[in-house]
């Protein structure tokens, strides 16, 4: 059975080292949209979900740029790949794996998300 987000108490959390976290809750994100979240040690991870309910999440610094504004990103599809790309430069970053898709040198940190 799927909820819908609007009629449950979800929160979502990441994994960091052993812990799960408590970032947010699952209404705050829209299909196609990314939300920034302060982790407990001071850095930040965008959340993604897909329009199939899939989460993500990644590092939210862009690395080329220095800013923390993946989250920001337009999200989409390359060859059934999910990626958001930066609003900065618009590098395309891989929601799953964090490997940038526009220079095989660069990849963002990736957590562990689930809702629960």
């Amino acid at each position: 059975m799927t909820l819908a987000p609007e009629t449950t108490d979800l929160k979502i959390q990441v994994r960091l080292d052993e812990d799960w976290v408590t970032v947010c809750d699952l209404t705050r994100l829209l299909p196609g949209r990314g939300v920034a979240a302060l982790l407990p040690d001071g850095g930040q991870v965008a959340l993604f979900r897909d329009r199939a309910g899939q989460l993500y999440a990644i590092d939210n610094r862009d690395p080329f740029g220095g800013a923390a504004v993946l989250s920001r990103g337009l999200t989409g599809t390359h060859q059934g790949r999910p990626f958001v790309a930066s609003p900065l430069l618009k590098q395309r970053f891989d929601l799953e794996t964090g490997q940038c898709l526009d220079d095989e040198a660069v990849r963002v940190a990736t957590y562990e998300v689930r809702a629960s």
